[in-house]
């Protein structure tokens, strides 16, 4: 690298300064709120309330991890989070598997007008009403299956497999393994899945992370708290932590509960957010390859 650059010239040093210097200005613009929101959820109340934090914790205090982690109801939303993330992400991960695959094949009668299908419910739904009414007859609503099969399958993930395969696994590999006596089955068990790690491990993120944050579809079709996840937890515990300053007539008293309802904001962002933040370092070698495989001919 060093001989690199001393081999440029005066404008493209120039050039590779003022690139330099835009890309560490938008990491500063994305990174400061995340670090703002760590500072903040670890700083005493008042300091967050007063505005004196800036960059790092003011008067240091688990006060607001304290104030979530009190709620029962923390453990049975983490519960029910990591148990919909995993099902779902399993279900997800088969389910675009078994579309991917056939669709990648050229040998398979009828896989364009089955695309054409696939794209068409990206462009057209029913709708939220009658996504409750179908569900509600199927008897799923206020089951842990509402939350599961609904989003079983992402036609865009469906796409992205799939080009990955037509790119990766070449119809001379299947041809060979096909004259070993190999099987579908066995072919996309022992070729398939182990030449596709950078894709399996792209689609466990995109799928596991939405599982993660969704609220919707739990804040519509399930009724029982004991099956609630932990985002309509945490939103219940912020909408019950909100100040109403027309009931509070003692100016110290506002300034104490809204900066309990503020440190409480950032403490159930850290919470919720910490589990994706762990994983993602160990998909990410796998992230942009990925995700860009098919978009480059040649």
């Amino acid at each position: 690298m060093k001989a690199f650059r001393m081999g440029l010239t005066r404008s493209d040093k120039m050039f590779y300064f003022f690139n330099d210097a835009l890309l560490l200005f938008a990491l500063l613009i994305v990174l400061y709120p995340l670090i703002y929101i760590i500072s903040a959820s670890f700083s005493d109340r008042l300091a967050v309330v007063s505005g004196k934090v800036w960059l790092w914790p003011v008067d240091f205090s688990l006060e607001g991890y304290k104030a979530v982690f009190r709620d029962p109801r923390i453990v049975t939303g983490y519960t029910n989070t990591v148990f919909y993330t995993l099902a779902g992400t399993s279900i997800n991960i088969v389910l675009t598997v078994m579309a991917a695959y056939p669709l990648s094949r050229k040998t398979m009668v009828g896989r364009n007008l089955l695309m054409y299908l696939f794209v068409f419910t990206m462009l057209f739904q029913g709708g939220l009403v009658p996504n409750y009414l179908l569900l509600k007859n199927l008897g799923m609503i206020d089951t842990r299956w509402a939350l599961l099969l609904p989003p079983a399958l992402g036609v865009w993930n469906v796409i992205i497999t799939r080009t990955f395969y037509q790119t990766t696994i070449s119809q001379e590999l299947y041809e060979a393994a096909s004259i070993d006596g190999c099987s579908h089955v066995k072919f996309i068990w022992h070729i398939v899945l182990p030449l596709s790690k950078a894709i399996t491990a792209v689609l466990c993120l995109f799928y596991g992370v939405y599982h993660w944050n969704a609220y919707f579809n739990a804040f519509i079709y399930l009724k029982s708290d004991h099956l609630f996840p932990l985002q309509i937890v945490l939103r219940d515990i912020l909408i019950q932590n909100q100040v109403d300053a027309s009931t509070i007539t003692d100016p110290e008293t506002m300034t104490r509960k809204q900066g309990l309802a503020d440190l409480l904001k950032y403490s159930v962002i850290i919470v919720a957010s910490l589990p994706v933040w762990i994983v993602y370092p160990f998909v990410q070698k796998h992230f942009v390859k990925g995700v860009m495989i098919g978009s480059i001919k040649g």
